[in-house]
């Protein structure tokens, strides 16, 4: 029997699926340097992997980038196209954790960021909401759920999404920086013994 480093209320060890209808993948973004733009993307899947001790958990994730969701269609296609995501090229974007710290009341998850071919690492500050029983499964009891909040920042030209249109006067369209905003509710699909 092993003893867990970290105690979290209500703690399942076991593999764990997003769920796509109650998660949101976001971002948002300077525009024009007076503003922000929020956007999602509406395809993504992931798989979270919750260890006997938290600290030894996982997660990997994979974004439908062609699924960006900014609220006007000419941006989402824009943002599509070669200037930014290049979907045709590169139509997906994946994350993969590295490692798990503790933060405060918190954890800092550790990973490898792909996006346009480029893998870099973006740690991400991650929230656990809770754990508890799954209300949909046809025997609430033999489920559970799962809520996780991450939020980050990446320089988006370490990833070569570089274009930027100036502005008359000096300025740049859009800022270098981009918040990365998760919330995400897991469905358990094996657990782990006790």
């Amino acid at each position: 029997m092993t003893t867990k480093a970290v105690e979290i209320p209500g703690y399942v060890a076991g593999t764990w699926s997003i769920d796509p209808v109650h998660s949101e993948v976001g971002f948002v973004v300077r525009h024009l340097m007076i503003s922000k733009v929020r956007g999602r993307f509406t395809g993504f899947e992931g798989r979270i992997v919750t260890g006997d001790d938290p600290l030894e958990s996982s997660v990997t994730a994979t974004v439908d980038l062609t699924s960006v969701d900014t609220g006007n269609k000419q941006r989402d296609d824009h943002v599509r196209s070669a200037d930014f995501f290049d979907v045709d090229e590169h139509p997906a974007m994946t994350y993969r954790s590295v490692g798990i710290r503790p933060d405060g009341d918190d954890f800092l998850l550790d990973g490898e960021l792909m996006l346009k071919g480029v893998t870099r690492p973006v740690p991400l500050k991650l929230e656990i909401n809770g754990f508890g029983p799954d209300p949909f499964a046809a025997d609430p009891f033999a489920g559970a759920r799962a809520g996780f909040t991450a939020t980050g920042e990446i320089n988006r030209m370490d990833f070569g999404v570089s274009y930027n249109g100036p502005i008359p006067g000096g300025g740049v369209s859009l800022s270098e920086k981009v918040q990365i905003v998760i919330e995400i509710q897991a469905v358990l699909q094996t657990a782990v013994a006790p």
